[in-house]
C-alpha cells in the first residue's frame, strides 16, 4: 500500500482467496477502462445462432423444393437451426400421410449431415420439425 501511495497509483486485489492474496499496483481508471473494452470486444465476437424458418405447401414442385432446400443448407452451414413448416390448405388436411412423406423426403435429402431436433409433428394445419447440422456442432466442440 505504501509503494502504491508513493507512485500515486491504486493497489488492486487480483485474487483475494489465495495465500498470500495477490495484488497489483495499477491505475484503477485505466485498468477498469481496458477491462470494459475487452468485454465489449468479446461480446462483439460472439455469434448468436438463430432459429431460421422455411415454409412450403404440400403441393410444392420439385424445382421449388430444390431451391428452398439450397437455402436451408446455407442456413445449416452457417450453424443455424432450421424450423421447417409444411402447411396444409383446405382439403389437403385429409391427406396427412403426404405431408409426413414430404417431411421424410426433406430429412433424407440431407442424409447424415443433419440431426432432427424435433420430429415432424402436426399442429393444426401445419406440420413442423426442427433440424440442425451435425458437422457444425463437431467443429464447435473442438
Amino acid at each position: 500500500m505504501q509503494l502504491a501511495a508513493e507512485q500515486e497509483l491504486d493497489l488492486v486485489e487480483i485474487s483475494p482467496n489465495t495465500d498470500p492474496p495477490v495484488c497489483k499496483i495499477t491505475d484503477w481508471g485505466k485498468y477498469n477502462y481496458q477491462k470494459t473494452k475487452q468485454q465489449q470486444r468479446n461480446r462483439k465476437n460472439t455469434k448468436v445462432l438463430d432459429m431460421k424458418q422455411m415454409r412450403f405447401g404440400l403441393k410444392i414442385g420439385d424445382h421449388d423444393l430444390a431451391v428452398k432446400m439450397k437455402k436451408v443448407s446455407g442456413f445449416l452451414e452457417i450453424g443455424h437451426k432450421v424450423k421447417i413448416t409444411l402447411f396444409f390448405r383446405g382439403r389437403e388436411l385429409a391427406h396427412k400421410d403426404i405431408g409426413f412423406k414430404l417431411a421424410e423426403r426433406v430429412i433424407n435429402q440431407f442424409g447424415d449431415t443433419i440431426a432432427v431436433d424435433q420430429t415432424p409433428q402436426l399442429n393444426g394445419k401445419q406440420l413442423t420439425f426442427v433440424i440442425r447440422s451435425t458437422q457444425h456442432a463437431k467443429v464447435k466442440e473442438s
